[in-house]
């Protein structure tokens, strides 16, 4: 917990034999990676739906 509290909001990684065996990531850093990510994947699947056809609904019917 040191490590990671004197890394001032930064992702630290932890080695194993000089190579990153996981990173400790900051929860806000890692709920804003997600966030973007969701982004991403709305912004994909609208892209996908871009060219359906639409159809037309009365408020009353719903």
């Amino acid at each position: 917990m040191k490590v990671a509290a004197s890394a001032y909001s930064k992702a630290v990684a932890a080695l194993n034999r000089n190579e990153p065996a996981f990173y400790c990531v900051p929860a806000e850093a890692y709920e804003n990676l997600m966030d973007k990510l969701e982004d991403i994947e709305l912004l994909a699947l609208a892209k996908e739906r871009v060219n359906e056809e639409s159809i037309l609904v009365s408020i009353a019917d719903l």
